[in-house]
Parts: C-alpha cells; structure tokens; sequence
C-alpha cells in the first residue's frame, strides 16, 4: 500500500522543476535574444562606422591629398647663326615669333669695317612653343653658338603667392583698426602703417608679375651674321719673317724704355755729379798745404 503522500510530493516536485525549467529557458531565450540584439545593434554600428569611416576616409583623401604644384621655370637661349641673307632671315624669325604666340623684344642691327651686316634680336616666345622656335630659328642657317638655360623657381613662386595673402590679410586688418580709432593720434600712426604694408604688397605684386612673365614667356637672343665671303684658308702657324717682325718689335721696345729710364735718371745724375764735384774740391782745399811766405 502506498503512501498517498508521495505521490502528491512527487506531483509537487515536477512542476516545481517544470516552472524552473520554463524560467530558465525564458531567461536564456531573453538572453539570447538580448544579445543577439546587442550583437545586431552592435554589427549596424560597425558597419555604420565603417561607411562612415570610408566616407570620411574618401573625403580627407581628397581634402588631405596636395596639390601637385606645376613647376615654373626661367627659359633662356642665346643663338649666334650665319646666314646668307639677313634681312630675310630676320623676317622669318619674327614671323615664327608670332605665330607661336609671342612677340620681338630688342633689335639692333650694324654693320663692320667690311660692311657684313650683323642683326642682334631679342624674341619672347610662350614656354610651350620654345623647342619648336629655337628649333627653328638654329636651322636657319650656319650655326656657330648656342647657349641655352632653364632656372627652376618654382620655391619663389609659392613664397611670393604666400607672402602676398598674408600681406593682404595684413592690410585689411590695418583698415579694419583706423575704421574704428576715435583718436587723431591712432589714426596717424595706423596711415602710416597702413602706407608701409601697401607698398610692401605692391613691391610683392611687381615680384609675382615679374616672375609670372619670365616663367610663362622664354627669351631667346639670336644674333644673324652674313655669310662671309669665301677665301683661302691661311696658314697660322708663325714663320721666319713672323719671327725676325717680332724679335724687332722687342728690341725696339727695349730701346725705347732704356732711353726713358736715362731721361728719368738724367736730373738725379746732374745732381750728383756736382755735388761730387764740390765735396771733391773741398776736400782737396783741405789737403793742400799752405805755402811758405804766405803769412806776412
């Protein structure tokens, strides 16, 4: 015969097991739940970052990336060419020149003792056409020199733009000052200060025009020569007549300084021929004894 009461305890203590069970796979159901929203919450926030990061990381490269700065350099050539005619090898080199967008500067033209014609002309040309012209122009005929020159100042460039804003700055600050002083003082001092940094932003502006010039248009210096006429070709080398022509030439040079140096010297011999000629009578007198009978 059982005892009726252990069924009732056993009854009792499967739902008591059962209500924990269910307890404790609601708490792991919520907390999976929880971390796995956690876990979500967390992943979007990532990934949010992440987009947020490349989007940022897109931008400052474009904001972080400098500026490749073009390089600005002084172009210069000097070119010595013969040509037949000058005149028209003048001409020519104007109008290419010209056609490459630039201009003449300085041209002088002259003639030697024996009446070749010689034209010296200064030609400004953009940078981008200055291969192509000089090209040209030393093709133009015989060339006997050429000399050509590039100046990297691309360091002055950004120093003077740099400069230039901060001048700017500068004065419009001075300005900012003597639309608010109240006393004539104040306002002296600031015209004054004022004066000082304008002309120190035009001396700047002059620079950066300058520099702006040289570097966008280069100078090319050509000199045109005519032709000479043709002739033997001579011999150089010194010979015996050469020889005995030179040797004559220094003997009489030598001559001619020997008789300056006896000029030079001759008052200084005068000189001192009488006063050796005094001091030797002189003492003569002194050596000579005195006759007897002299005295009275």
């Amino acid at each position: 015969m059982r005892h009726p009461v252990r069924p009732a305890l056993a009854g009792l203590l499967l739902s008591a097991a059962l209500v924990l069970t269910g307890c404790g796979a609601n708490d792991s159901a919520d907390g999976g739940s929880a971390s796995d929203a956690k876990a979500g919450v967390n992943s979007a926030a990532q990934e949010a970052a992440g987009s947020a990061g490349a989007k940022d990381s897109g931008s400052g490269t474009g904001r972080t990336t400098p500026d490749l700065t073009v390089n600005r350099i002084i172009r210069t050539a000097s070119l010595t060419v013969q040509v037949k005619d000058v005149p028209k090898a003048l001409d020519e080199a104007r109008t290419a020149a010209e056609d490459a967008g630039g201009y003449v500067g300085n041209e002088t033209t002259s003639r030697d003792a024996e009446g070749n014609e010689r034209t010296r002309v200064v030609l400004r040309v953009p940078t981008g056409k200055y291969d192509e012209v000089l090209t040209g122009l030393q093709g133009a005929g015989k060339l006997i020199d050429r000399t050509a020159k590039a100046q990297d100042v691309t360091d002055q460039v950004v120093d003077v733009d740099s400069r230039i804003k901060s001048q700017r700055a500068s004065v419009a600050r001075v300005r900012e000052l003597m639309d608010r002083a109240s006393k004539l003082s104040d306002v002296v001092t600031l015209e004054g200060e004022l004066s000082s940094r304008e002309a120190d932003l035009e001396a700047l502006l002059a620079r950066q025009a300058s520099l702006k010039d040289r570097t966008s248009m280069a100078t090319i210096t050509l000199s045109l020569t005519r032709t000479p006429v043709a002739k033997a070709a001579k011999d150089d080398s010194p010979g015996f007549v050469d020889a005995v022509s030179g040797g004559w030439h220094v003997f009489v040079t030598m001559l001619r300084w020997i008789a300056l140096a006896l000029g030079a010297a001759l008052p200084f011999a005068a000189l001192a021929a009488v006063a050796a000629l005094l001091w030797w009578k002189l003492v003569r007198r002194r050596r000579t004894p005195a006759q007897p009978g002299s005295e009275t």
